[in-house]
């Protein structure tokens, strides 16, 4: 099967020092796959190289056809095929914390696809009760639990119906029930034909969820370091 999401040999140096080095995976369409390894690896930053969102040095990243390469972040309006192709939920959700949920999730469909609101608002209302938020449209972020924000977060992600999602740590303010919730969301969503990539420190999320867990190593020392 093609991928959808194929990284060769990704480089990203922080303070002169490699970060990341040679990194090479792909995700599939239907496909779950985890990104583990320890605090400070670059999991997020993989997920921000992929978004469009982090220069990087070396290596490629190709999105379901558009193509990244090495070199300053480009211009915003370069990047919106990849707009269309990615869609990423923040650890912190990062809902705008001035709009309702129904808004978050219109913001995008009113300013990328240019629709009305009547129009926008009757998909956002589409995919927050397929989320089970529905019933939480009004409410604004700071009335929102942890796991009914990360819903409206994956709500507005999915907005402009992009074939591949990022999440970076999903579970990291989840009980087990909401966890659970989570996964078979996720689930759900893979064999729609998307494509996942998650960033977590969580085994048995991932055991239980994931098809594959790509785990990461902090890169060596260059050899003439003392």
């Amino acid at each position: 099967m093609t991928s959808l999401l194929t990284i060769y040999g990704l480089g990203v140096r922080y303070d002169s020092r490699d970060l990341i080095r040679g990194l090479s995976f792909a995700v599939r369409r239907g496909e779950i796959v985890a990104l583990m390894g320890p605090s400070g690896v670059g999991k997020t930053t993989i997920l921000r190289v992929v978004a469009g969102l982090q220069a990087f040095d070396s290596g490629q990243v190709i999105v379901d056809g558009f193509a990244l390469g090495p070199g300053p972040i480009p211009a915003e309006s370069r990047l919106r095929p990849l707009r269309r192709r990615v869609g990423l939920v923040f650890q912190a959700h990062a809902l705008f914390e001035h709009l309702s949920a129904l808004d978050n999730v219109t913001l995008a469909l009113r300013h990328v696809l240019g629709q009305s609101r009547p129009e926008a608002e009757l998909l956002a209302t589409k995919l927050l009760a397929e989320l089970d938020v529905g019933s939480r449209a009004a409410a604004w972020p700071r009335q929102l639990s942890g796991g009914e924000a990360q819903r409206v977060a994956i709500a507005r992600a999915l907005a402009l119906d992009p074939p591949l999602l990022l999440m970076d740590e999903p579970t990291a303010a989840l009980d087990a029930a909401r966890r659970t919730g989570l996964g078979t969301t996720l689930r759900r969503l893979a064999q729609q034909g998307r494509g996942l990539l998650l960033a977590t420190h969580d085994m048995e999320f991932a055991r239980d969820y994931a098809d594959r867990a790509i785990t990461l190593a902090s890169a060596p020392p260059p050899a003439d370091a003392h």
